[in-house]
């Protein structure tokens, strides 16, 4: 698999550095350096104690685990979270309690979500007349079907 180097500093000598439980995994696991309760529906932003300099044409993406997410229901607010290539601030991690009934308790060093680095291309925007058609054309959620509950329309805002 390629790599890229991703200098990091940490600003709590005392967790662990971002690590890959299993080889090929694409996430490194993030820790929380505080402990937190969430009640139901309840969020918090959670520092790691870390911060790198991701390479420019490189970002980082904070993705919920899905372990936790299933058995606890605990995801990312924002997911999956920006890390800019200029940032060098402390990763932090707005996470939120999506169990409608059961708190969820962290401890300084769980991990609780994961970082992907990937490459990015930086796009040049340019407005055109109209767009070239296509198959799916204005087709948007649940445009395309396959679940039995999508026989209804979803509710938009309209423009």
């Amino acid at each position: 698999m390629p790599s890229v180097e991703v200098p990091l500093t940490r600003f709590d000598p005392d967790v662990p550095l971002p690590a890959y439980a299993r080889p090929g995994d694409a996430g490194a696991d993030l820790v929380t350096t505080s402990d937190v309760v969430l009640a139901p529906g309840e969020r918090a932003v959670v520092g790691t104690g870390i911060a790198v300099a991701i390479p420019d044409g490189y970002a980082g993406f904070v993705h919920p685990r899905s372990g936790l997410a299933a058995r606890v229901g605990l995801s990312v607010v924002n997911t999956p979270g920006t890390i800019d290539s200029g940032y060098r601030g402390e990763i932090r991690i707005c996470l939120i309690n999506l169990d409608p009934r059961e708190p969820v308790e962290l401890r300084r060093g769980d991990r609780v979500a994961q970082l992907v680095i990937q490459r990015v291309e930086h796009a040049v925007f340019r407005e055109v007349a109209e767009l070239a058609e296509s198959e799916r054309s204005t087709g948007g959620y649940g445009s395309t079907g396959g679940h039995s509950l999508l026989g209804g329309s979803v509710r938009t805002e309209e423009r």
